[in-house]
């Protein structure tokens, strides 16, 4: 398998970053991850095309999502979370989200705590995990993004950026 990141010569070590949404198209909320992965993009162009930078879309999180977290150093997801506030972001490692995420369901079927659980077992698992969960008001099939979590998009974009331009310093 080719390497996605090109080589850079600097002089330093280049953090590799995956950035990746995480969700189901047609279940409401659960969208949020792949609608944040989009505007992120549309947003800041400059940080998305950077050589260092991977980001991926990623409707089912099982064996696919494994295979997204190789030759990388770091991978922020993004998902829909369950909660009772809905558009509250919550910036997780992969701890938190194991703890965060013990009386949920997954959309998803296998989850994504699910799926990081198996990555410690089955790999060395050397990239570092961050989780940026946005809690959600409703999953209904076929109904797109509620008003609140469309709302706060925004927000969840800058929360991205700065947690990715914190990783590339």
């Amino acid at each position: 398998m080719r390497d996605p990141f090109p080589k850079i010569e600097s002089g330093r070590e280049v953090t590799k970053v995956a950035v990746i949404g995480i969700g189901q198209s047609l279940r409401g909320d659960d969208a949020v991850g792949l609608e944040v992965i989009r505007q992120w993009r549309e947003r800041f162009q400059e940080t998305a095309s950077r050589p260092e930078v991977r980001s991926e879309a990623c409707e089912l999180p099982g064996l696919t999502l494994l295979d997204m977290l190789n030759d990388v150093d770091t991978a922020i997801l993004v998902d829909a979370v369950q909660g009772s506030n809905p558009g509250l972001v919550h910036c997780l490692n992969e701890e938190e989200l194991a703890a965060f995420t013990s009386d949920s369901k997954s959309a998803h079927g296998w989850g994504v705590a699910e799926t990081l659980r198996l990555r410690k077992k089955l790999t060395d698992a050397k990239a570092n995990v961050r989780i940026i969960g946005i809690e959600v008001e409703q999953t209904e099939i076929g109904a797109g993004l509620s008003k609140v979590v469309e709302e706060a998009l925004p927000k969840i974009c800058e929360t991205l950026e700065a947690e990715i331009q914190h990783l590339l310093q």
